[in-house]
């Protein structure tokens, strides 16, 4: 497999085509240097992004003459399908974008991954002090940490101001979970559709039940079911929260056809002003306008954010987050000169600027200054004041429980299937899994 693999519609990607010259001769000095080829997998659509990207590898080179940082590129799902055999080949790339949880533990099992964690402690743990303590704890599986720390994602509500105004209901009013479903009636009263959801993709859904999860049982009651231990994802407080989604759907919140949306559908539905809500990523303004039908979608100022509300009665805490984490896995056979860029990469100074340029929400500590965005600056004050954040479920738990997760929450919010059999499915696929 040729490991060059290219979309020619992104304009601006730097593809280095320049081989290693492993045995290339020093004019005049009769001995022999070799440039070390760094290759780079990632999954940027944005050319922006990547445009910045190539400013920052080229800052390094210039610093380091002897390496050649090679960015490659593969689509999400192309990602998806061809990285498990790109890491057995002899194309494996030096480090690739990867999710933080169960499938980063997946990545790190097959053996194809390299332990960062010396790298992290050398010079009195210098690298490893220069990311918060949360990002790197999520790559951390059994005291060894798999990845280089990137970025934090948060997913939190964001609505229509006008529609809300139209409606008749606050934003600030909205302290529990009766108190969005109150909300979500009076919209609908309104003539509005409440929600734009994603049910075709599944995945938009599950954060429903996954903050519903955390807010009813709360960190211990999660990370006692992701562990076997207890009544796993039968305890009453897994199950009360697949209630609290069944009587979200009970209200028939989201837009007509929402079962066979995809997610860019659904941005789109609520960047034409079709739908008050969405519950989406820390980008949802950014990428609401590249899906709406006029490619301009709604005003900066016309978007609004809240969190998802406490529930009353639940062990979970308001503050508790739900979102990515994302970081750069490191292969087996990289070079120490691949850690090196990923260091300079990932540096203070460098997430600042991607901060600012909208790409990111940074893990680097003293980077959070460079968040200008008025609504990612709020995510990141929230992010701030965490007291657990978690990754997706879908992810955290693998791909095979994470696909059930997915599945059982489109069910359970349809009307498909009640909140106790919905859980015995999520126990039982965890089960088949250990």
């Amino acid at each position: 497999m040729n490991f060059m693999l290219k979309n020619a519609g992104l304009g601006g990607r730097r593809i280095a085509s320049m081989a290693a010259a492993a045995g290339m001769l020093l004019a005049g000095a009769g001995a022999a240097s070799a440039t070390t080829v760094v290759k780079w997998l990632h999954l940027e659509l944005d050319p922006k992004y990547v445009a910045a990207w190539e400013d920052i590898v080229k800052k390094y080179e210039a610093q380091h003459p002897d390496v050649d940082i090679q960015m490659q590129f593969l689509e999400n799902e192309a990602f998806k399908a061809k990285l498990p055999t790109l890491l057995q080949s002899d194309d494996v790339p030096d480090f690739f974008f990867s999710w933080g949880g169960g499938v980063l533990k997946q990545q790190s099992e097959t053996g194809a991954l390299q332990d960062v964690t010396p790298a992290l402690d050398a010079d009195g743990g210098k690298l490893r002090s220069a990311y918060s303590p949360a990002s790197v704890s999520g790559l951390t599986f059994e005291g060894k940490t798999w990845a280089i720390p990137y970025k934090v994602g948060l997913v939190s509500f964001f609505y229509n101001k006008e529609l809300f105004a139209k409606a008749g209901v606050k934003a600030e009013d909205i302290k529990n979970w009766a108190d969005f479903l109150a909300t979500v009636k009076k919209i609908k009263a309104a003539g509005i559709v409440p929600i734009a959801g994603g049910g075709g993709e599944k995945w938009p859904i599950h954060f429903y039940w996954s903050y519903l999860v955390m807010r009813e049982g709360g960190q211990k009651v999660f990370e006692a079911a992701k562990t076997g231990q207890g009544e796993g994802f039968l305890d009453p407080a897994i199950i009360k929260a697949g209630d609290d989604l069944a009587e979200l759907g009970k209200l028939e919140p989201f837009q007509p056809g929402y079962l066979g949306s995809t997610w860019p559908q659904a941005l789109g539905v609520f960047g034409d002003g079709k739908a008050a809500i969405i519950l989406g990523f820390e980008n949802t303004e950014a990428n609401q306008r590249k899906n709406a039908g006029d490619g301009k979608g709604l005003a900066p100022d016309n978007i609004g954010r809240f969190a998802f509300p406490a529930v009353d009665g639940g062990a979970g805490k308001p503050t508790d987050t739900l979102g990515g984490l994302n970081g750069w896995a490191v292969t087996k056979k990289a070079s120490k000169e691949a850690i090196d860029f990923l260091a300079f990469l990932t540096s203070a100074e460098n997430e600042r600027a991607m901060a600012k340029s909208g790409m990111l929400l940074p893990v680097a500590v003293g980077a959070g200054d460079g968040v200008t965005n008025p609504l990612l600056a709020e995510s990141a004050k929230q992010l701030a004041a965490s007291t657990w954040h978690q990754n997706y479920f879908d992810q955290d738990l693998g791909a095979a429980v994470g696909r059930v997760v997915n599945d059982v929450s489109v069910e359970i919010v349809s009307g498909q299937m009640n909140s106790k059999d919905g859980a015995q499915m999520i126990q039982d696929a965890f089960e088949l899994e250990q």
